[in-house]
């Protein structure tokens, strides 16, 4: 028997350049500086696919995931989004810019490794992909030497991770 049938059957969606001008005109808009458009439809889904808009003064608090499924893929599309990866106690041990046309363009994180992305361009977006369901981040998941989101000192952390792009002069 055919597992596909006509009830499960969808049509295509293409995502055209005016699709990512609305959802980084709705990043700007949004409190976190950040808008997800999900392929998945449920937080339930065992695979999470979606486009997120980030603008630059958008802050992610590093973490990790500790669930051996929860490695994670990231391939901007459009602006530049620097990556960070961190030793156990804040430590940089890695920073990568990824850019749609330069020579790298992706990244896959594995689990367990503490890690952020940050924007460096108005209108970044980029496609993520990683294992479902949705878990809320664990406290052990956040990193303890990195200020949570909403803190006082977010602002100077995120300029001093913002700092590593910078052209040497």
């Amino acid at each position: 028997m055919d597992i596909l049938n006509k009830q499960n059957l969808t049509e295509a969606e293409f995502i055209s350049r005016q699709k990512l001008d609305q959802l980084s005109s709705e990043a700007k808009l949004a409190p976190r500086l950040r808008k997800n458009y999900n392929f998945h439809t449920s937080d339930e889904d065992i695979c999470h696919r979606l486009l997120n808009a980030m603008e630059p003064d958008s802050y992610i608090q590093p973490h990790r995931h500790l669930n051996i499924n929860k490695d994670e893929t990231l391939v901007v599309i459009r602006g530049r989004i620097g990556i960070i990866m961190f030793d156990f106690d804040g430590t940089i041990k890695e920073n990568v810019l990824l850019e749609p046309t330069g020579s790298i363009m992706m990244v896959n994180i594995p689990h367990g490794i503490f890690h952020t992305c940050i924007s460096l361009e108005e209108g970044t977006v980029f496609f993520e992909s990683k294992a479902g369901p949705f878990v809320p981040l664990a406290p052990e998941e956040r990193a303890r030497w990195a200020p949570p989101e909403n803190d006082a000192s977010v602002a100077k952390y995120l300029a001093s991770l913002k700092k590593l792009f910078e052209p040497k002069r």
